[in-house]
């Protein structure tokens, strides 16, 4: 299988229960849930989307043969910075990163030293063996992958109400200011919901507010 990647970087995560850990990210190409073009933003199923995962064209992205071409990618991205690595982090996102990641990928990025995580919005099913999983829940969608590390909901969305998520099976449950020109008042709300709601943390996109990717 071929893979076609936007782009692959080393970072922070910035978000949810591994916020502040050293990771390469790997983001494929391509959504289920929006072509990623602007003209199209108005009738996806995900309208709020902000991150561009259209083409091949990011840094460190192109279109790979196979999954030890991907794996070597990725770690050239985490040895360039961190030689004197511990396991080594590997975030698969997108776009919708299941529409890509298959057994075969995991297993070389095993093979590869790394700790494989993935962000999906669970409308895929997941290949087995992956070490973490999050899931981000879109309204209007149909979710198919009901457990997981941690759900992360971006808050807040009309039909995607946190009450119709924290009955399933995650480790944590996570409310994320949707970002934007509201940004203030949901970051806010979310906080409120949270206060109200001790199941649920609030988590920020701190990679933005340090000046990371």
């Amino acid at each position: 299988m071929t893979y076609a990647v936007k782009e692959i970087y080393y970072t922070l995560q910035g978000e949810g229960a591994q916020t502040g850990r050293a990771a390469v990210f790997l983001r494929f190409s391509g959504c289920n849930l929006w072509s990623g073009r602007e003209e199209d933003r108005a009738t996806a199923a995900c309208r709020f989307c902000d991150t561009d995962f259209a083409g091949v064209d990011g840094p460190g992205g192109g279109r790979f043969a196979d999954a030890a071409a991907v794996v070597s990618a990725v770690a050239a991205a985490w040895e360039a910075p961190r030689p004197d690595r511990g396991r080594p982090l590997v975030v698969c996102t997108g776009g919708e990163p299941l529409l890509q990641l298959d057994a075969a990928l995991v297993a070389a990025l095993h093979a590869g030293g790394f700790e494989v995580a993935v962000e999906t919005n669970g409308t895929r099913t997941p290949p087995a063996g992956l070490d973490w999983i999050t899931v981000s829940p879109k309204a209007g969608t149909e979710l198919v992958l009901a457990s997981g590390d941690e759900l992360k909901l971006v808050f807040p969305q009309e039909g995607a109400e946190p009450e119709l998520y924290e009955g399933l099976a995650f480790r944590s449950f996570f409310l994320q200011p949707m970002d934007g020109p509201e940004r203030e008042r949901n970051v806010a709300a979310a906080a409120a919901y949270c206060l109200a709601h001790p199941r649920w943390r609030l988590s920020l996109q701190t990679h933005k507010l340090v000046g990371l990717r």
